[in-house]
């Protein structure tokens, strides 16, 4: 391949691996599909491509289709047993931000609630909200009609939802909140951590990865409770990490998270969804093979002393 289409392709790498994410929740699974959108380039007589922008973003999102449509993905993303994969902030593969819209597609609470959307209506959620593609450019895109662009469209804005009152936080105010929430959790009084919670609060874990489906949990009060006897140190968690971790403020996926690492290890996250000043969804992941990614870009980057250290 001649260098020019290489770097034309490249040019283009971080905006079709953010198309992929979103459209998978997988960052590993994004890098994959965006390869093999590579290779199809190389293969393609680019003579006859007028607009290679428009031309690959086709190729990428119907390969994350067919993988979402897959017997192998629909078995491994079975509900009630998959999250994404979560990803810094600063990471190319969160893509655009500039819009509200865009920064709420790669959001947790929405990459949890596009995953129950039929792949056609998720794509089409996406590529509207996320990229503000006209519904005829996304009929050319998924080979549909403008009018069942625009039905997907509307059925999936009703299945998301409205979320206008969620908060757009910044790093300063996302280290205030952790160290708010781990103050509460770690003062083995639950009343302190209920009065953070909204009354229709959620925990999600996904149980270090050694259950075959997610921890759910509903009511303040038992998330609390359950908050609280996570947060207590004890010799049988600091062997199953390998350690006594410290417990850091980060930005994860747009909203502030409790990382906790140990020696540069990313061991665990607590995501935090605000909403009207409190945590509406605690998403807990200890899963190692969903946290490779995070551990690579904590480990490039400089952070802030840790909220706690050797736990």
């Amino acid at each position: 391949m001649d260098i020019a289409a290489v770097e034309r392709f490249e040019a283009g790498r971080g905006r079709l691996a953010s198309l992929a994410y979103r459209l998978l929740g997988s960052a590993a699974d994004a890098e994959d599909v965006v390869q093999d959108a590579f290779l199809r380039w190389q293969a393609a007589d680019r003579d006859y491509i007028e607009v290679p922008e428009a031309w690959l973003t086709k190729v990428v999102t119907n390969l994350a289709l067919d993988r979402l449509r897959s017997a192998k993905t629909r078995r491994e993303r079975a509900v009630g047993a998959w999250l994404p994969e979560p990803v810094l902030d600063g990471d190319p593969m969160l893509g655009p931000a500039e819009t509200f819209e865009q920064r709420e597609s790669v959001s947790f609470a929405v990459l949890m609630l596009l995953e129950r959307l039929p792949p056609t209506e998720r794509a089409v959620y996406v590529l509207r909200e996320a990229f503000a593609y006209s519904h005829s450019e996304i009929a050319e895109i998924l080979d549909i009609t403008e009018s069942a662009s625009q039905q997907h469209a509307l059925r999936a804005r009703r299945h998301v939802g409205v979320r206008r009152n969620a908060a757009q936080i910044d790093p300063a105010s996302a280290r205030h909140i952790v160290e708010a929430f781990i103050d509460a959790a770690s003062s083995g009084r639950t009343e302190r951590l209920v009065a953070l919670l909204t009354d229709d609060a959620v925990a999600v874990s996904d149980g270090a990865g050694l259950l075959d489906k997610l921890m759910y949990e509903s009511v303040p009060v038992r998330i609390a409770a359950t908050l609280r006897a996570a947060f207590k140190p004890t010799p049988a968690k600091h062997q199953m990490v390998g350690g006594s971790p410290s417990f850091y403020a980060a930005m994860v996926n747009g909203a502030p998270a409790i990382l906790v690492a140990l020696e540069d290890r990313v061991v665990g996250l607590g995501i935090l969804d605000v909403r009207d000043g409190k945590v509406a969804a605690v998403h807990g992941l200890a899963a190692p093979a969903r946290l490779g990614r995070v551990t690579e870009q904590w480990q490039r980057g400089e952070h802030r002393d840790p909220i706690i250290e050797n736990w």
